[in-house]
Parts: C-alpha cells; structure tokens; sequence
C-alpha cells in the first residue's frame, strides 16, 4: 500500500502473521484497562466505539479482562466468565471486525492485587502466598466504593484452588471465542495473578509451586496449555513483565526467569509472546533483549516507545512488533497520522481511568481532507492543543 510515511517508519507498516490470521501492520494496541464498564462488568456503547474506532491498528489487546465473577481488581473493568459479559465482548469484537480489525481478549485474575471491597460475600483475596502488597494502596477510581484502601493480606492457595483457577483461566477463554474475539492474551504481567508466582518477592511457597524458576513457572504453564487446548497454540497470546516493579514486585534473576519462560514456550508455538521491556518507576530495560535471544516465535515489545525507535526495533528484527499504550488513548487514528507523518494528540492521564467519557471517545481524529494530503502537521498540532502534555509513551 502507498504511503506518505517517512522510510524510517516503514517498517511499522508492513503486515505479520500470527497464528493463522494476518495483521495489517505492527501496531499493537496495549491491553490499557480504562475503567469504562458497567457496575456488573459488561461492555458499554462507549466500549464498542472506543476499540472499534482504533481498528485500524494491526492487533487490539483488550484491557484486563476478569475470568471470575465478584472478584474485581479494578471495580469497572469487563468480564468474560458469564453470558451477558460474552453478548457485551460481542458488540466490540463486531464492530471491530466490521472495520477490518483483529482483537484479542487479555484474560486477567488479580491475585493479592484486587481490591478488598470488590470481592463480593464468599470470595476471598487470593495469592500463591500470604503477603500483602506493600508501599502503596489501591487506587480510588479502583474500588466500587470509591475509596483509597489498603490491599490486604491474601489468603495463600491450596493446591486444590490453584487448579480450579486454571480452569477458570480455560473457561475464559472458551468464552472469548463464543463473543467472537480472534484469540486471547493470558496476562502474566504487573504483579497479577500469575506474576505473583514468577517472582520471588510474592512467591514464598515451599511446595511445587514455589522455590525454583521451574516451579515458580508451573502455574503459568498450567494455565497456558489449559488455554491451549481450549482455543488452540494459533490463538493464544503470552503478556510478562519481568523488569516491572509494579504492585510491590521484584525478581531475585529477572533474566533467568525471562530465557526460561522463553525456552518453554518455543515447543509450544503460541501466536505471539509480549514482553514489557523495563519498568514503569525505574530506567530499567533489556527484558526484551533477553526473550529475544532465547525466544524463536513473533515477539511483541513495548513500554515507552516513540514511532521512530519503534520502527527500527522491528526493522532491525529485535521485535516483530510494537505495543503502544498511551499513544493509542490519545491518537484512536494513531496509524493513519504515522502514515500522514502528522503529529500526535497528547494524552490526559487524569482520566485514563474516569469513568465517563471525556478522555476516552473525545480525542480528535486528523482531518480527512490533511489525511488524503498526507501531511498537516500544523492542523493536527492545533487539534492536539485539546489535550494537555502529560507524558509521552
């Protein structure tokens, strides 16, 4: 396809294949959870434009996306785990399909890392072992109740309940393809559910769960090849965060974890593994270094990239593709203005987790007419005067 687009960026444009489908480009949309559901977790009309409106990007991850209902971590998030959740997801993956897009569904448990007055009668604030999270609470705009909380100690996991959750992990994903996505992502990332058993510092188990990097990595592979059998290897997709300090986490050997989940996961040739590259508080990176040395399928990478240094990561074959987060809130055209070689709106991370409209459907688009010139970067410097710079990503 023609472009206007500088050479240096040309890389971004060309088209990958993951598992059986075929994306358009190398952008990938971040599974950026904005809080935008409804109080019993189904997708809105504002979701359904919302993805529908970024199509154009090669692959959509969805935000978090629970696997058990009465267990939120972040109050307004969907979930996928019953029937008026699936006929919501399947509004979105319509629309998104509609204007030729492909969409994955992140499947995503907390762990310790869910809010106390989320978890309904019955339930409990589970982990692989009983240590809270330390050094922050959790965040307002999180908690139904609309108050700041502590996380509170989490109960550790029977053997018994971990295999359960395994099963919820299948079962979501069984219900992601009912609501018509093109494959799922399982969320091993951020200090969740299941970076709780990667990392050392909220793994203390003395079990087979616990200790080694291998037995520290026997849930992620259980739910992984539970996942698996459900949809199949062309339809799952991998996110981790080794370097990620997020949720009170930390690894004794980030890099020995991240070549070991890499060299299991070869045999089993899922369409893609994500890899956040460092971490959200320090100049930390390289994760991605490291899955690409021992990592032999599509490898995304993200966390901080601008479109020049995204495209030469996947000209120079250190990554197939590029996840971006915040460019894709505040830029729903964000491929076109890369073609167009158009500036970008800012975001306004004050309302990346609000729940209503403003700074979720009202980031303008370029202009059609600057679009077809292919350029206007004065026009589209004026749009993005609407939005005020908060930070780049």
């Amino acid at each position: 396809m023609p472009t206007n687009a500088k050479p240096d960026v040309e890389a971004l444009l060309k088209p990958l294949k993951i598992g059986r489908l075929t994306m358009a480009n190398r952008f990938v949309m971040a599974p950026l959870t904005r809080c935008r559901a409804n109080t019993d977790h189904v997708p809105t009309a504002d979701m359904v434009k919302y993805y529908s409106d970024r199509a154009s990007m090669g692959l959509i991850l969805t935000e978090a996306t629970q696997i058990q209902k009465g267990y939120s971590s972040f109050g307004f998030e969907a979930g996928i785990y019953g029937p008026e959740q699936i006929a919501g997801w399947r509004k979105v993956t319509d629309a998104v399909h509609a204007k030729g897009g492909l969409i994955y569904c992140q499947i995503h448990n907390g762990g310790r890392a869910t809010v106390p007055c989320n978890v309904t009668e019955g339930l409990k604030v589970i982990a692989p072992s009983a240590i809270a999270i330390e050094g922050h609470d959790s965040p307002a705009l999180f908690a139904v109740d609309g108050k700041k909380q502590h996380y509170p100690v989490p109960a550790a996991l029977t053997k018994s309940e971990i295999a359960e959750y395994v099963q919820l992990y299948a079962t979501a994903a069984h219900n992601a393809m009912a609501a018509g996505f093109d494959g799922v992502e399982v969320h091993g990332a951020n200090g969740y559910l299941i970076d709780q058993f990667l990392k050392t510092s909220s793994n203390k188990r003395t079990d087979e769960y616990g200790g080694s990097i291998e037995n520290r990595c026997r849930f992620l592979f259980e739910v992984v090849d539970a996942v698996v059998a459900k949809v199949g290897h062309e339809r799952t997709g991998l996110r981790i965060s080794p370097l990620n300090s997020y949720n009170a986490q930390s690894d004794e050997d980030p890099e020995a974890l991240t070549k070991y989940i890499c060299r299991e996961l070869n045999s089993r040739k899922l369409a893609f593994l994500d890899v956040m590259r460092g971490d959200l508080f320090t100049p930390a990176r390289g994760a991605d270094k490291w899955a690409r040395e021992t990592y032999e399928g599509v490898l995304f990478t993200g966390m901080g990239f601008e479109i020049e240094e995204a495209a030469q990561t996947v000209a120079s074959g250190e990554a197939e593709g590029v996840v971006f987060g915040v460019k894709a809130i505040a830029n729903p055209d964000l491929v076109a203005r890369v073609i167009a070689g158009a500036a970008l709106n800012e975001p306004d991370a004050a309302t990346f987790y609000t729940h209503d409209n403003v700074g979720y459907n009202d980031y303008p688009t370029m202009p059609r007419a600057h679009h077809a010139l292919g350029g206007a970067k004065a026009s589209s410097k004026e749009a993005a005067k609407a939005r005020p710079a908060v930070h780049k990503g």
